[in-house]
């Protein structure tokens, strides 16, 4: 019988966690010096052709090393997936595997993880546990329990160690990411970027601020019933385990109308859905900030139950009036001051000139969903579209632009929420919605 190829066991000391991403950062230093060497004797044509290759190899390499590990290291993958402003096209498509669910952890490792945070026993704690998760993703797992008073709740454990190895995990991805000028960003604005996504790491690892963010939302939505977010069993809670209601709905992908969900339905669901992360952003200026499917569910009734508030975005009172402004000035086609506010944000470097019909283009494109005509999630070709307009724009001119740390949680919503609405179904005329928020005066800090 042949050999099966062994598989990789997965890194949980601090010390092989180190040792997998230096492996990895040698090995991507090693094609690209070689793929630099092979270009001198290359046509640019055979030079380019060869990059792609190296992009698609590097990327392959990196989504299979960050797949085999928990914690930071995957969380910030998952993110870099969604950034194709920051990373080579080729990169970021291969780190999209990384958003589907990971391996859980043995359930010794919970266990031991759970009852060393409540000071007790499954047993005293829960009369009920399930021990096969329902759910697992890169820093945590979650599991159907029942109190001793007969609650149906959802139990969520974070894995050992994540929290710790977040500053050296991240410091090897980005090394791994800036090897031969990989990103097409500067330096201070991808010290910016990072930073920001370690501060919404690092908010996310601590279970006691969700709990906060979900008492805080749950109270911001009161007037909502249509709008569910689960309740704290605070007694059951501590910083590395989270006990919630369990607050059930149909997946995204199982909305259908077999299932109950017409079009007048999904076309509810997907207004309710754009008008709460609206109010998010422009009134209470703080905002769910991760658009996983796996963080939403929907019910026939309209209602939308929504999970999982370790990150939430915190705007500044006058981020979220320059975001207003930027909105504003794309829909009233103000091209100077749309470009005037985008220097303010950091979206946009001070060294060049953007002309107005370059605004026009892609602004078009970009609100082309939030017209005052309904738009076809279903069968938009929104996505593709922007994709032939970047091959079509030179270097020269996206260069101009990079992420802000301002507005890159933001913009992560926004797009993932774009997805969710093509996956619903909704048939909806959004421009009416986007004035309403844009128009909303903001709410005191909470």
């Amino acid at each position: 019988m042949a050999d099966q190829p062994r598989r990789k066991k997965r890194p949980t000391s601090t010390t092989g966690r180190l040792f997998r991403l230096a492996g990895m950062t040698t090995s991507v230093a090693t094609r690209v010096a070689g793929h630099q060497v092979k270009g001198l004797f290359q046509s640019d044509a055979a030079k380019a052709a060869d990059r792609e290759k190296l992009m698609q190899h590097i990327g392959k390499e990196v989504a299979a090393t960050l797949g085999e590990m928990k914690g930071a290291v995957m969380k910030v993958g998952q993110i870099a997936s969604q950034m194709q402003d920051i990373l080579p096209r080729e990169i970021s498509e291969q780190l999209k595997v990384l958003q589907n669910a990971s391996a859980p952890m043995p359930f010794h490792v919970i266990r031991r993880q759970l009852e060393k945070e409540l000071g007790d026993t499954i047993d005293s704690l829960f009369s009920r546990f399930e021990e096969t998760p329902f759910a697992a993703a890169s820093i945590g797992q979650v599991h159907h329990a029942t109190t001793h008073e007969g609650d149906e709740v959802v139990v969520k454990v974070q894995y050992p160690a994540v929290k710790e190895s977040i500053d050296s995990d991240m410091k090897h991805l980005r090394r791994i990411l800036r090897l031969g000028s990989l990103l097409k960003v500067d330096e201070a604005a991808l010290d910016g970027v990072f930073q920001e996504i370690r501060n919404q790491l690092h908010e996310e690892l601590d279970y006691c601020q969700e709990a906060a963010n979900l008492d805080e939302f749950r109270q911001r939505h009161a007037d909502q019933p249509w709008l569910v977010i689960p309740r704290v069993y605070r007694e059951l809670s501590s910083e590395r385990v989270l006990t919630l209601s369990r607050e059930d709905g149909i997946a995204l992908d199982d909305v259908n109308n077999r299932n109950g969900f017409d079009q007048d339905t999904r076309n509810l669901l997907g207004e309710r859905l754009f008008d709460a992360i609206g109010q998010q952003i422009f009134e209470f200026r703080a905002v769910h900030c991760d658009p996983h499917p796996g963080n939403f569910a929907f019910r026939p009734d309209g209602t939308i139950v929504m999970y999982d508030f370790g990150a939430v975005k915190r705007l500044p009172s006058q981020d979220a009036q320059l975001l207003r402004d930027i909105v504003t000035s794309a829909i009233k086609e103000e091209w100077e001051t749309l470009d005037q506010q985008l220097q303010r944000l950091g979206a946009r470097k001070h060294d060049s000139d953007v002309s107005g019909d370059f605004y026009a283009t892609w602004i078009e494109l970009l609100l082309r969903a939030f017209s005052r005509e309904p738009f076809d999630f279903a069968r938009s070709q929104l996505h593709t579209d922007i994709l032939k307009q970047v091959k079509r724009t030179s270097l020269e001119q996206m260069m101009k632009f990079q992420p802000s740390p301002r507005s890159l949680l933001i913009e992560r919503v926004v797009s993932g929420h774009y997805w969710t609405l093509m996956h619903l179904g909704v048939v909806a005329a959004f421009r009416p919605n986007l004035e309403r928020a844009l128009q909303s005066d903001p709410r005191p800090e909470h």
